[in-house]
């Protein structure tokens, strides 16, 4: 099974948008993989640099409300997924972003305003980890000795997507 989980992004803003996920501008390159330079560079957010040692070694974004909203382009979702990142925990998501990170076989979190709140309380401590564990539907966040537990719900379909890998491999196994 897909490990979900790693470091820590900290996004502390709602409405980061699709142009700020990916510009628009590099839609025209031809492999996900050729998206991978351009992740979250135009996000205008204090202190945040997109090319950093944090950005790079992230394999989770946690944020707040609407993440995603904007346009419906893939070329978000896949720009996460060519930079490792797995899950991305937010109070909420554009639809159609959402179901996206799904079908490319990425978590999608949905967790209350009062919990996204009590993980971003961990965000000044130093190597924050955050694991995701679908089957058991909890999410673990660790800062040095450190840990919280959260329950989360991941519908069955989005579930059974993640474990498969996504859209295209859950279709492979049952079609």
């Amino acid at each position: 099974m897909k490990n979900f989980g790693g470091p820590v992004l900290f996004l502390d803003r709602d409405d980061i948008n699709t142009d700020e996920i990916i510009p628009a501008r590099y839609l025209t390159e031809i492999t996900k993989e050729d998206l991978k330079p351009y992740l979250l560079e135009d996000l205008n957010l204090p202190g945040f640099d997109p090319k950093g040692p944090v950005t790079r070694a992230a394999r989770v974004i946690v944020t707040r409300a609407n993440f995603g909203c904007g346009s419906s382009r893939e070329h978000a979702p896949w720009v996460l997924e060519v930079n490792g990142i797995t899950a991305v925990i937010a109070e909420s998501f554009a639809r159609i972003f959402r179901q996206n990170m799904f079908n490319c076989g990425l978590a999608a979190i949905e967790l209350p305003k009062e919990q996204i709140d009590r993980i971003f309380s961990h965000a000044e401590q130093a190597d924050v980890s955050v694991e995701v564990n679908i089957e058991t539907q909890t999410i673990v966040v660790k800062d040095g000795g450190n840990e919280e537990t959260f329950p989360v719900t991941v519908s069955p379909f989005d579930r059974a997507l993640l474990l498969a890998g996504g859209w295209v491999d859950y279709a492979d196994k049952k079609y």
